[in-house]
């Protein structure tokens, strides 16, 4: 008698556990699903912020200066902000140095994307979370789709522009600009 309450006992909690998960599962992806603005310093910008990016698809990219694959990526996205000609907005998110280190990291040279600080490195740990990198590597790219919808994520480097164009086209339909 005893290991048969013991057993349905189980059974019940287990089916609680489930219930708790799948809710929590939601609430993650529908909170994650737009990007937020309130941990995000605009270091190189004008002022724009990232909720006005709706209508426009978006990637973000969570980067470190430490991180040699995110300084080996981070021209392929820049020339995606630059060939873009605005139909695409490039968010690069440092989780890790200081507003002064990234500026000395540029130097005189003023990005096409947008450069934020992501200071506490909440909205990093929230994607982290929402999006399975549980390891919390850099770089993590995500792409938002123009309703703000998070389409698709990439734990590691893009290893060339072309895969960084063709994974655009594949989950936003974006090609990369003809030049005349």
């Amino acid at each position: 008698m005893v290991s048969r309450m013991s057993r349905k006992a189980f059974v019940t909690l287990a089916i609680v556990i489930i219930a708790v998960g799948a809710i929590v599962g939601i609430a993650l992806s529908r909170n994650s699903s737009n990007p937020s603005d309130s941990t995000l310093s605009i270091i190189t910008w004008n002022g724009t912020s990232l909720s006005e990016l709706q209508g426009t698809p978006v990637v973000l990219n969570f980067w470190s200066i430490s991180c040699i694959w995110c300084r080996y990526q981070l021209p392929f996205l820049e020339a995606v902000a630059l060939q873009s000609e605005g139909e695409i907005k490039v968010v690069a998110i440092n989780t890790a140095d200081s507003a002064s280190r990234i500026q000395t990291f540029f130097g005189d040279y003023e990005p096409a994307m947008t450069i934020a600080l992501d200071k506490n490195q909440e909205a990093f740990a929230h994607y982290s979370l929402a999006y399975n990198n549980t390891r919390a590597s850099t770089p993590f790219t995500l792409f938002v789709d123009s309703e703000g919808m998070v389409q698709y994520t990439r734990i590691g480097a893009f290893p060339s522009e072309a895969a960084l164009w063709a994974t655009l086209h594949d989950i936003l339909g974006i090609t990369v600009p003809q030049t005349s």
